[in-house]
């Protein structure tokens, strides 16, 4: 009955065919739905509404279930749209009747069970609001008379719900609160003994371990971003509603923002720890061990951490240090750099995703499982599909055939969020690799000029300005 074989495999997705522009070739229309070769492209908002309703013989397919329940959102409140859901079940199956046809409910009960089910496994930070715990209540209150089971079943999803709710918000709190940037004071430090500042060398010498409890932070954080964080991170006003737009208090978005800060956290903690040592060997040594880290990421199939190494590694304070590079085997770091190269939009970095979302739908292990995609890209990505279509059609239909294609790219995601991490945890790497301090960019660019002296008047002048506002030093 549980999530998993809801959303896992990828399959049910269907590729629509996805193409902006109808053809009015072979559409036909059942109940105010357009189909065209049998896909559903286009409808009202209300027959929308209604094809998620199940009957005594009808339950919708999966793929519209989170297709729908995904994207209504930039039409209609999910209290609300839940809200039309049970009533349209009341008078449908004449909840009302002071005496219910007892045999007909039984028919209906567990559909509309496993719908409310799928609803909070798939979106449970829709049921944070009081209100969609009320509608839900309401309707099971409703057919509860006609068969003891559906009390049950009711304990139970609220139970479920309530923990996924709790976990999820223990985890957002649990996630130790990244230090700012603010050690540029550090740089002094580079002419006293090295010990005061503890280095990731001495937390972790190993890139292979470093590699897993990388992905155990990323895995972690994409736990807890909800599938409809992309959709609300992208809301429009509906041009039908003309006032206000869906979700004006508050964009719920906060999980993917943390998440997009931690990925920067990385590449300014990569460009620190290369910049701190005094001696150009020590931090020539820290550039080949970022090196082997990243590869051991994209074996792993950890695309977020990589990028953001190599992000770091590519900052200008990092790559000015010629004479630090002339010591590094900068071979592997160029097949990296390579792999992630934007040409062609990403197109040997998608290459590479696509085999090792293969090698996840194959798995034996969860190490194989493992897929953690290149994050800003996927938001990229997932940005143009919703820039480049409209939400509505001319004869205001919703275009559902673009939110099948942004279900799918989504859909895809959910299901390697939902890898179990299978390194265990060091407390003591990931504490570090949450708290050590970093250099804002102008303490980067200050430790980079103290180690490899200034190149020409421009970074001279900016040496001595950093100087005396960093270290008050003229």
């Amino acid at each position: 009955e549980g999530m998993p074989q809801t959303l896992t495999s990828t399959s049910m997705f269907t590729p629509c065919g996805f193409s902006p522009h109808l053809h009015t070739s072979k559409e036909d229309e059942q109940g105010g739905l357009i189909f065209q070769d049998g896909n559903l492209t286009s409808a009202s908002l209300d027959a929308l509404i209604q094809h998620l309703i199940p009957t005594t013989d009808y339950y919708p397919e999966k793929a519209y279930i989170f297709t729908f329940l995904l994207s209504s959102r930039l039409f209609i409140e999910p209290h609300e749209l839940l809200s039309r859901v049970c009533h349209k079940c009341i008078e449908q199956q004449r909840l009302d009747d002071p005496v219910l046809d007892k045999a007909r409910i039984r028919k209906f009960g567990p559909k509309i069970l496993q719908l409310l089910t799928e609803w909070t496994e798939t979106f449970p930070y829709d049921f944070q609001e009081e209100r969609m715990i009320g509608h839900l209540k309401d309707m099971i209150h409703r057919i509860a008379p006609c068969d003891e089971a559906y009390w049950k079943k009711m304990n139970q999803l609220l139970q479920t719900l309530n923990q996924k709710l709790a976990t999820l918000s223990h985890g957002q709190e649990g996630i130790v609160k990244i230090s700012a940037a603010v050690s540029d004071k550090l740089v002094a430090f580079k002419s006293k003994p090295p010990s005061i500042q503890r280095e990731i060398l001495s937390v972790c010498s190993d890139p292979y371990t470093l590699a897993q409890q990388l992905t155990h932070v990323e895995l972690e954080r994409l736990s807890h971003i909800g599938p409809e964080e992309f959709v609300q991170a992208f809301v429009h006003k509906d041009p039908l509603d003309g006032t206000k737009t869906c979700f004006s208090e508050q964009k719920k978005t906060s999980n993917l923002e943390a998440y997009v800060k931690w990925f920067n956290r990385l590449c300014y903690l990569v460009a620190t720890e290369i910049c701190m040592p005094a001696k150009k060997k020590q931090r020539a040594q820290v550039i080949e061990f970022f090196i082997d880290v990243a590869r051991e990421c994209f074996n792993i199939g950890n695309f977020n951490s990589l990028m953001a190494i190599i992000s770091g590694m590519n900052m200008s304070p990092v790559s000015r240090l010629k004479k630090t590079w002339s010591k590094v085997k900068t071979a592997k770091f160029f097949i990296l750099e390579h792999q992630m190269d934007p040409t062609g939009n990403f197109y040997n970095y998608r290459t590479a995703l696509r085999g090792a979302a293969h090698r996840s739908l194959t798995a034996h292990s969860n190490r194989e499982k493992i897929v953690i995609p290149f994050f800003s890209l996927l938001i990229k990505d997932i940005y143009f599909l919703n820039e480049g279509c409209a939400n509505r059609l001319p004869n205001g239909h919703v275009n559902f055939e673009k939110f099948l294609e942004l279900a799918k790219q989504v859909g895809e995601f959910i299901t390697w969020k939902q890898v179990e991490c299978p390194f265990e945890q060091d407390p003591n790497i990931i504490h570090y690799l949450h708290t050590a301090p970093i250099f804002t960019e102008d303490g980067l660019y200050l430790a980079s000029y103290e180690s490899e002296s200034p190149e020409n008047q421009t970074e001279k002048d900016r040496w001595k300005s950093l100087r005396s506002t960093i270290l008050g030093k003229t």
